[in-house]
């Protein structure tokens, strides 16, 4: 192992560190730019990947010539993922402009539903609320006397009536 390989590998987790790091922040712009630092990282990862620069791709026709040449195929790689970030950049820049006209700012808002499922998750968890009955569903519920954990002369479904 050399100084180059220590020196990329620190440079694609910084990369990759900083670009995470910022995809979790509720700005949308800041988001686009972890995404690209991401890319970034990537492409980089693909490249050290390759092996040592500067050794031809295609052996010249000796063994021992085959034996020092470059990996095309993470260079293609490389390549594809350029074309990938670049689409997905735009796509995701279009996105947040798109956002910013509509709402004035580049704010990500809380999901409602994702917050009244969490709520009612953690209603489940706490158990029955203490103003209820135990025994049987809210007062303003009409399940027209078919409820199974009622008390008060309903019956449960598939007994007869």
């Amino acid at each position: 192992m050399n100084t180059i390989d220590v020196t990329m590998a620190l440079v694609v987790g910084g990369l990759f560190a900083i670009g995470f790091y910022l995809m979790l922040q509720r700005s949308l712009m800041r988001i686009v730019l972890g995404f690209i630092l991401l890319g970034h990282g990537t492409n980089l990862l693909l490249l050290v990947a390759g092996g040592t620069p500067g050794r031809p791709p295609v052996p010249t026709g000796t063994t021992e010539a085959s034996a020092r040449t470059a990996d095309p195929l993470p260079q293609a790689m490389a390549l594809t993922a350029i074309v990938i970030t670049f689409g997905l950049t735009a796509f995701l820049m279009a996105l947040a402009y798109r956002s910013w006209r509509l709402s004035g700012h580049d704010e990500v808002h809380d999901d409602v539903e994702d917050r009244l499922i969490g709520t009612a998750r953690e209603r489940a968890e706490a158990g029955p609320a203490p103003d209820r009955d135990e025994a049987g569903p809210a007062p303003d519920r009409d399940d027209g006397g078919t409820a199974p954990d009622r008390d008060d002369g309903g019956t449960a479904p598939g007994e007869a009536r």
